[in-house]
């Protein structure tokens, strides 16, 4: 197939995962995104940055890479050089770094920090931002639930000025899974002693994986995950495929709602274009998901951008509604900190318009007709098929287009109704005659159709 047609499946996949799912995407970013869109270094080239600046560092790189052949235990080495640099210069270094209750590789993550706070301020990287302004404003238009990343730029922040920075471990004291958070796991420029780097950091932050992992999978099992900026090889790539594996994929089956999406040159031009793709997460098992090379991302976030639910709402407001709900519901009606009539609560739970009065949220209209008669989203359709997954249930709807020549999300029918905001549809509901309808095609049994 060509680009175009190859282009035309991905965006089809993309919009249906979005609409089966009925959420907005998570983004996971690696350090690509960054050297695209402002010029950060590689793990190499940033360590090659820190020979040529500390003085005490008195090889060539090569002479560490031949030594160790891991970034990390170069890293761990340079921090103790760095540290010799620091007590001998102190002019050099922020005076509260030489308390005695700072640690010995502080000195190696401030210059690190330093290094990329430079980077996200210099030409070099303002010239870059402006050559990808069409490609970045449609990544902001995607408006994401959250983005997670390894990075340790601000790059992001500046994007999604909304967006609330969440930094290394404060993650496993947040409660919930909140909307609206750029979730920084190993550390940022701007918190120098929160940065990843050596490999007691590393020691420590695998030490605490499983609490991180068991927080972010629920984000992974309920929305459409993005990863960019990273290899399929990648560690951190493999060390969450592994999570999901095991909680999600039976059988090596495809993960439906994860694309890893990967920079090739020649992507236009080749007519070679795999939609899957198998990673091999350790010796003995793999993973299969969905896979998406691109030269130019617009056409990817301009696709991830088709549900618009989120574009008029700021992030920090639906996050300050989910945090005041957690704690009203965790602490202060436990412990009546607030007077509770439950009688009118319970009366305002099971009425969309009354809930939606707890929030002091108005409906424009009255949507009771239409949601008592297309009361289900795509994922709510498959669940009552039996099945996990929306996309067994689209399935279902292409099989009944190819036997029938009527694709019945394509309008508004008694099976299917398209809600839109402006000229964008936000969301697709189904009927309960689809319901019955896809049961019987399930079963292989006879079915009447009619749009």
């Amino acid at each position: 197939m060509n680009f175009q047609e190859y282009q035309s499946i991905i965006v089809d996949d993309i919009e249906s995962c979005l609409e089966g799912m009925g959420v907005q995407p998570i983004l996971f970013f690696g350090s690509g995104m960054s050297q695209r869109y402002i010029d950060t270094p590689t793990w190499n080239e940033l360590l090659e940055i820190l020979a040529n600046q500390c003085p005490k560092i008195d090889k060539n790189i090569a002479y560490y890479q031949q030594k160790h052949n891991s970034p990390i235990a170069i890293s761990s080495e340079f921090a103790e050089y760095i540290r010799e640099w620091a007590w001998s210069d102190q002019d050099s270094f922020p005076d509260n770094l030489f308390e005695s209750d700072q640690p010995a590789d502080i000195y190696i993550k401030y210059v690190v920090s330093e290094i990329f706070r430079g980077i996200e301020s210099s030409s070099e990287a303002e010239n870059k931002l402006a050559l990808y302004s069409k490609e970045l404003a449609s990544l902001k238009a995607i408006n994401p639930y959250a983005i997670i990343t390894t990075n340790y730029d601000g790059l992001l922040e500046s994007l999604f000025a909304n967006y609330t920075p969440v930094i290394g471990q404060e993650i496993l004291r947040i409660n919930y899974a909140s909307v609206g958070e750029i979730i920084k796991i190993h550390g940022c420029s701007s918190v120098p002693e929160s940065i990843v780097l050596t490999q007691k950091d590393y020691d420590h932050f695998s030490a605490k994986k499983k609490y991180l992992s068991a927080k972010l999978l629920t984000f992974f099992a309920e929305h459409p995950l993005i990863i960019m900026g990273y290899s399929a090889q990648d560690p951190n790539v493999r060390a969450i495929l592994s999570d999901i594996d095991e909680i999600l994929s039976a059988n090596n089956e495809l993960i439906p709602n994860i694309y890893l999406v990967e920079w090739k040159e020649d992507a236009e031009l080749t007519g070679k274009h795999a939609l899957e793709r198998l990673i091999p997460i350790d010796n003995d098992r793999s993973v299969r998901v969905k896979s998406i090379s691109a030269n130019c991302f617009k056409w990817v976030f301009d696709a991830l951008g088709s549900n618009d639910a989120l574009s008029s709402i700021n992030p920090k407001l639906l996050r300050s509604v989910l945090a005041r709900t957690y704690n009203l519901v965790r602490h202060d009606i436990p412990t009546k900190t607030i007077e509770v009539d439950f009688q009118t609560l319970e009366h305002a739970v099971s009425s969309n318009s009354e809930f939606a009065k707890l929030y002091g949220i108005t409906n424009l209209d009255n949507p009771s007709a239409l949601n008592a008669m297309y009361p289900y989203s795509l994922t709510n359709v498959a669940s009552e098929l039996g099945y996990n997954y929306w996309h067994y249930a689209n399935e279902l709807i292409k099989q009944l287009a190819e036997e029938s020549g009527e694709n019945i999300k394509v309008s508004d029918n008694k099976y299917h109704i398209a809600i839109k905001a402006g000229n964008k549809v936000q969301a697709h509901k189904y009927s309960q005659a689809c319901v019955d309808l896809l049961k019987k095609i399930k079963g292989g049994n006879a079915y009447q159709f009619e749009m």
